[in-house]
């Protein structure tokens, strides 16, 4: 029985092959990571499908992930390095004024592991190499 406080979040997970390698697009309306947890909860599901190479889009996280203040980002992002899981963040990231945002998404783009990109394309480009 579900009780009153338990919410459901629709999402999509789209399971496809490129280039030969197994990958996930996750698509919803609403926001799928809200804290470290969320995030280690999708890399599981996702992963017991042996897939390695997760899309996820920036409106799906919380604003906070955004502020590295909150330390959020490096939280998740440290989760998906050390069970080493591709992540491909699909957004409009120019509207961050940070420069530190900017900075450690430019660092974290150098290393592959975690990329944030423009589109779904690029972010199927960059977890193919």
């Amino acid at each position: 029985m579900n009780t009153p406080d338990q919410q459901y979040i629709m999402m999509n997970i789209n399971y496809f092959m490129y280039n030969g390698l197994s990958m996930a697009e996750v698509v919803s309306d609403e926001l799928l990571i809200r804290e470290t947890q969320d995030a280690l909860d999708l890399m599981a599901d996702i992963s017991c499908q042996g897939v390695m190479k997760i899309i996820v889009y920036a409106k799906n996280l919380t604003p906070e992930f955004f502020n590295l203040k909150s330390k959020l980002a490096g939280e998740v992002l440290q989760k998906f390095s050390n069970y080493r899981v591709q992540l491909a963040i699909v957004g409009d990231f120019s509207r961050y004024e940070s420069k530190s945002l900017r900075d450690f998404i430019y660092e974290s783009n150098k290393f592959r592991q975690i990329n944030f990109v423009s589109s779904l394309e690029e972010a199927i480009e960059r977890l193919a190499n």
